[in-house]
């Protein structure tokens, strides 16, 4: 746990995800007690802060910054993220551990529970943990509580396996499309359905989703209401009233029980409610301020003038209190705001609203800027299509160029290729390049030794059109002996890309330890470009890693890595976490035609 000496950074600097899960466990603790509310979101408003933050809170400290500056971060919070950053251990938790199970907290982390109900079933269950919540459950004391009742207790139980499978108890964005998709498709053959739109994390992008949030415009609410309850992938009905529903999807896959929730709202407040519930809370909260000062108030319902006689009776419970000045499309509410439009993707109070404000907005990355595709793999090593196949892919997407990249021999278990087996595999490039206006580039995708040397000759790697280094073993090296191994591959003048840096795999294993500033320092330096992974488990960078990217001037590139011909459009979602990132077409280097690709590569 947090609280105990040395639990993190162990493999070198504390990280910012780690000091902002502390500071997270902190302000669930806290609630679980029934502190000061504003107290418990002081320290929310710090970890969010530091969660987002591209820079390493350790570099900003060494750098002289005063951490207080940063939005959310205050006097408290920033000692405690010193102490952090300086011991690996933060004193606080450990007091707060010796009043309540720091275990605790992993009840407050499933679905439906939170810190008031984890301190109840604590109390007066004397859970303490997943498991020991678990085994109440599966006994029915869950039930026996007031407030909670037989149907609450299957769905902790539900909740519980869902966390087993997803990891943290969200869904894979990809996985989400996935149940999703037959849903819609269900809803939208419904005459009665004028408008149906996805909202919340789904519509913002994020690598992973809790529930998906629906919002109908119709012309009757009760057919859809009903077909909705009644769709044929629904596990159960949750919830069902006129204009309001909740089911869970069922799935065999990972993420089955995904709960989604359909709104239908009036088609005079469905650009205002878009706004609402696709969120972030904490961007929200900025538009609604903008609202404030120009005497309005905004809500789902639409953004209204409003007197004193308009507020006293929206207190009193009338949504519709006052002069309605927009409503019914997104763009007419960031209008009366003063601001343009801003994409979903942008809506994390990053700086998009003040941006936006001054005219600023990035011109956001799309995927028809992609001219082509910089990894993939084939059935040279451990791809399950052809080269052939895999090219025509290409050319069905209509790719100017592609980069085949065949594991090296170091992945065994991937049928890597040495040397020798790579140039047989130039000769069957030939033949195919013969037949296709797509221009393949040789390459391969090249196992980083542990001692930053690269698992190739570099006779054969001289010859290459693009050499892609990647890291899949010996993941558990400390932070600075990984850095070490990182650097001096991005010093080799044959490497051009740094593939998936972090090596995470979303819900099953974190990121490696390593100095991300300074291996980006590097990678600007020997004019190597970094890997945005679009995998849907690997999604690698993170967003925010990728906007320090954007800040420090490194190169980007958006790769499939597929490992056959579906998997090619998985551009799409690399291209989402590119949008979240800030990114313009300008930062993205597989949107320049071949010959400026090649030439920045210094392979012209």
């Amino acid at each position: 746990m947090w609280g105990r000496a040395g639990a993190i950074g162990q493999n070198g600097g504390v990280e910012n995800l780690e000091i902002a899960a502390a500071l997270g466990q902190v302000a669930d603790l806290l609630e679980i007690q029934g502190a000061n509310p504003f107290r418990v979101r002081a320290y929310r408003n710090a970890a969010r802060t530091v969660n987002m933050h591209a820079v390493p809170m350790r570099q900003l400290l060494e750098e002289g910054e005063d951490l207080t500056e940063l939005p959310g971060i205050g006097k408290g919070t920033s000692s405690q993220i010193r102490e952090l950053v300086e011991t690996g251990a933060l004193s606080m938790l450990e007091e707060l551990g010796d009043e309540v199970p720091l275990s605790l907290t992993g009840v407050v982390k499933l679905s439906g529970i939170g810190p008031k109900k984890a301190a109840r079933l604590w109390r007066e269950l004397g859970v303490e943990s997943v498991e020991m919540l678990e085994a109440a459950a599966e006994a029915g004391r869950v039930a026996e509580l007031d407030g909670f009742g037989r149907k609450s207790e299957q769905r902790i139980l539900r909740a519980i396996e869902r966390g087993r499978e997803a990891g943290d108890g969200r869904l894979l964005l990809a996985h989400a499309e996935r149940l999703v998709a037959p849903l819609l498709d269900h809803l939208r053959e419904l005459k009665e359905v004028q408008l149906l739109e996805v909202a919340g994390s789904y519509r913002r992008r994020l690598e992973t989703v809790g529930d998906v949030d629906l919002l109908a415009v119709a012309r009757e609410a009760e057919p859809v209401m009903e077909r909705f309850a009644s769709f044929p992938g629904a596990e159960r009905v949750v919830m069902s009233r006129p204009t309001r529903g909740r089911i869970a999807l069922q799935s065999a896959a990972p993420g089955g029980g995904l709960e989604v929730d359909l709104r239908i709202v009036p088609r005079k407040s469905h650009g205002a409610a878009m706004v609402y519930f696709t969120g972030s809370k904490e961007h929200n909260i900025k538009l609604r301020q903008l609202a404030i000062e120009r005497g309005m108030r905004l809500s789902e319902y639409g953004l209204f003038r409003e007197d004193e006689a308009a507020a006293r009776e929206a207190e009193e419970g009338d949504p519709w209190a006052g002069e309605m000045v927009a409503g019914k499309e997104e763009k007419q509410v960031y209008r009366a705001l003063d601001l343009p439009w801003i994409a979903p993707e942008l809506r994390e109070d990053r700086g998009e609203i003040e941006a936006a404000a001054a005219g600023e907005l990035p011109e956001l990355i799309e995927e028809g800027d992609l001219r082509g595709d910089l990894q993939m793999h084939s059935t040279w090593s451990d791809g399950k299509s052809t080269i052939a196949e895999m090219v025509a892919g290409c050319v069905e997407r209509g790719y100017e160029y592609l980069a085949l990249t065949d594991h090296s021999a170091a992945l065994a278990m991937t049928g890597g290729l040495d040397a020798r087996r790579l140039r047989l595999q130039w000769k069957e490039i030939e033949t195919v390049q013969e037949h296709v206006p797509v221009r393949i580039l040789r390459s391969q995708e090249v196992e980083i030794l542990a001692d930053g040397g690269l698992d190739q000759d570099d006779d054969a790697l001289a010859e290459l059109d693009l050499v892609v280094a990647a890291i899949h073993t010996r993941l558990q090296l400390s932070s600075a002996a990984q850095t070490d191994r990182i650097l001096r591959a991005l010093e080799n003048p044959l490497v051009d890309i740094l593939a998936h840096p972090t090596a995470r795999l979303i819900g099953k294993r974190g990121p490696i330890a390593f100095d991300l500033d300074q291996v980006l320092h590097c990678a600007r330096e020997n004019r190597v470009a970094i890997e945005l992974n679009s995998q849907p488990h690997r999604l690698d960078l993170r967003d925010t890693q990728l906007i320090r990217a954007r800040e420090l001037g490194v190169k980007v590139v958006i790769s499939s890595d597929a490992h056959k011909v579906e998997e090619l459009d998985l551009t799409r979602f690399g291209v989402d976490q590119a949008r979240r990132a800030w990114l313009e077409p300008k930062d993205v280097l597989n949107t320049l035609p071949l010959d400026d690709l090649l030439e920045w590569f210094g392979r012209a």
